[in-house]
């Protein structure tokens, strides 16, 4: 999430009741986590295994909860007790909680020839361009950006919040739930079947790239980022933080962990597994998916064990 214009550290440090260590006259440009920061972006981290991995991030400026560590150049600590809480605070700060007075917010901007039939919510903020259809039931959350020539079938929700939870077990509620400010970004010339769910960014976007076409009972996850002309078949599942790039094809009830890429021109077939970042151009198949080739080899190989195992029993 990026602020409306620069903040001065030491604003954010008297916001959060922190203490600036490094120069205090710098000036944060955003806030993001971990898997989506940038230059200028603060970032949150209260456990020392993640401790490097913030301080070496594109982050300038790190909330945590320790001094006890070297900072990198051209950056700068904001110490606190409670670094998750202190993100909660930012973030409730430059994104609060706005409820919805009526089904079409008066901040929304929708362009010319869209066609937005009834029973349809569009949050504050929503931005939709021309040419667009926007079915019955469907729900487009705060800040959520459609481009142009977009079809959005019934029943889907766009922009629900994140899945995403900050976890503790030393303490009474192990499940404190992050505060969603990103959105969901959906570019020109994207179909969208019936009944999908696509959650928006934790702190940046989710992102559906042009000529995309996503089928029926379809799940995105918070920050995926689905590359141009990706073609996505019913009850496809992908968990947060993953990158398909352009023309991947997915087929049905195929299932995809988080944080992984799938390069282009991939084709994965129905109720596969994708558990790894897998090369494109190829074709996948099993739990976890491998070369659709081999895989099919492995199959002939199990059907022959029963005759392969009287064989060896009658020697």
């Amino acid at each position: 999430m990026k602020f409306p214009s620069p903040v001065s550290l030491t604003w954010i440090a008297e916001l959060i009741h922190a203490e600036v260590v490094g120069n205090s006259a710098l000036q944060a440009t955003g806030i993001n986590e971990i898997h989506k920061v940038e230059a200028g972006d603060l970032v949150f981290v209260d456990h020392p295994k993640y401790y490097d991995k913030c301080l070496q991030s594109a982050a300038n400026f790190i909330i945590i909860n320790s001094k006890e560590v070297t900072i990198p150049e051209g950056k700068a600590l904001l110490v606190t007790d409670n670094p998750f809480d202190a993100y909660q605070t930012i973030t409730n700060h430059f994104r609060p909680f706005a409820p919805a007075t009526k089904s079409i917010s008066d901040t929304a901007v929708i362009g010319e020839n869209t066609t937005i039939m009834p029973n349809v919510f569009i949050g504050n903020h929503v931005t939709i361009g021309s040419n667009c259809v926007i079915y019955p039931n469907v729900t487009i959350m705060d800040y959520s950006v459609i481009g142009n020539n977009v079809v959005i079938q019934a029943g889907t929700v766009i922009g629900g919040d994140a899945f995403y939870y900050n976890t503790k077990k030393n303490r009474e509620v192990w499940f404190k739930k992050m505060n969603s400010c990103g959105n969901v970004v959906i570019e020109d010339n994207v179909e969208i079947g019936c009944g999908c769910t696509i959650d928006r960014g934790v702190s940046a976007s989710t992102t559906i790239g042009k000529g995309t076409i996503i089928d029926n009972m379809v799940h995105l996850g918070h920050d995926v980022v689905i590359g141009k002309n990706c073609l996505l078949a019913a009850q496809v599942g992908i968990a947060g933080a993953t990158t398909l790039e352009d023309g991947v094809t997915l087929w049905g009830q195929v299932g995809v962990n988080k944080t992984i890429t799938i390069k282009s021109g991939a084709v994965v077939m129905g109720q596969s597994g994708v558990t790894n970042t897998i090369e494109g151009n190829t074709v996948y198949m099993g739990t976890p998916a491998i070369n659709a080739g081999d895989k099919r080899r492995e199959f002939v190989w199990a059907k022959r064990i029963p005759e392969l195992w009287k064989k060896v029993m009658a020697q």
